[in-house]
């Protein structure tokens, strides 16, 4: 059996370049996810390759290079800016004698952080144990025994040994009681809907400035700072625009680029509330110099979750 080693928060940061370009606003995102976990990026790791290495991503030279990094900067974690398949992830473990933690893992272990309402609570933990489950083989790790660090935080280690059937009962648990909360949002909707007021909502990617523009347009007082998903649930709140009536305007959680689908699955419910809006303000950070590629991400999610058709209208924050 592999015993999984401890994480912290000393973390050396992995980006490889497949082609895709972009890297360093990529090794730029990364380092503000890391830092918005409560971790320290101690050194970063760029390199390209072709294709990824089935056994180890990175393969086995930059691999051997990274674990001298390990020990000349005393990491303990390594963070693969890219989503790692199990097998890869234990090899890695076993080559470094290092934790190893993908994006995936990295944004599941912010939204745990981040969550606040019991139907956010519910929402990460259903997809950090969705996300567990493919990792869940052989008893490759003690969930009980690991202490803290990034990686490990929310309920999904916490509370689980390696047993599936009982990860398949928590989530069966989960995902009913998701559904009660997903019913009453439908209650909510139709009852809008019957008052005839149309409805609005403000999305766009992480850190945009939506939940700032949301205050202050409604003086709602929305928890709001210059950290990624600094929202996770939705918030609406009844405008009124003069001769055009009253508008429900919501705030709902940023996007990013490869959002894991595990979280687009869980948060099914709240991006709803995005999906049956009458209109879209898509904010933007216009002083990002990967604006566009931000829009481009935020409009695949969109299509993601059906409402790609919803029209839209830019609003160009960050300006000054």
């Amino acid at each position: 059996m592999f015993e999984r080693p401890a994480s912290g928060n000393r973390a050396i940061l992995v980006q490889l370049d497949f082609g895709e370009g972009a890297t360093a606003e990529r090794v730029s995102e990364a380092s503000l996810l890391i830092a918005s976990a409560g971790a320290e990026v101690v050194a970063t790791v760029v390199a390209r390759r072709r294709a990824p290495d089935p056994a180890l991503f990175a393969g086995r030279g930059k691999v051997a290079e990274i674990g001298d990094l390990i020990r000349s900067v005393d990491a303990d974690v390594v963070i693969f800016n890219h989503e790692l398949a199990p097998g890869q992830q234990r090899n890695l473990e076993r080559e470094l004698q290092c934790r190893v933690v993908d994006r995936n893992t990295l944004i599941l272990d912010i939204f745990a952080l981040r969550a606040k309402s019991h139907e956010g609570k519910l929402q990460v933990e259903l997809a950090q144990l969705e996300h567990l489950s493919t990792r869940l083989v052989r008893g490759w790790t003690h969930l009980e025994r690991q202490k803290g660090g990034i990686g490990l935080r929310g309920p999904g280690e916490k509370q689980l040994e390696t047993d599936r059937r009982l990860l398949g009962q928590r989530v069966k648990l989960l995902r009913a009681r998701l559904k009660t909360h997903e019913r009453q949002r439908k209650v909510r909707r139709r009852a809008r809907e019957r008052r005839e007021v149309a409805s609005v909502s403000l999305v766009g990617y992480t850190n945009a400035g939506k939940s700032t523009l949301f205050n202050a347009i409604t003086k709602a007082g929305s928890y709001a700072a210059d950290q990624l998903f600094a929202t996770l649930d939705t918030t609406s709140r009844r405008v009124y625009l003069g001769e055009s009536g009253h508008v429900v305007l919501s705030d709902t959680v940023g996007f990013i680029r490869d959002l894991p689908h595990q979280l687009v699955a869980a948060f099914h419910a709240t991006l709803e509330e995005t999906a049956s809006a009458d209109l879209l303000l898509h904010v933007v950070d216009s002083a990002s110099d990967d604006r566009d590629a931000q829009i481009a991400a935020v409009n695949a999610v969109l299509d993601e979750i059906g409402a790609g058709d919803i029209p839209q209208l830019l609003v160009w924050n960050k300006i000054d």
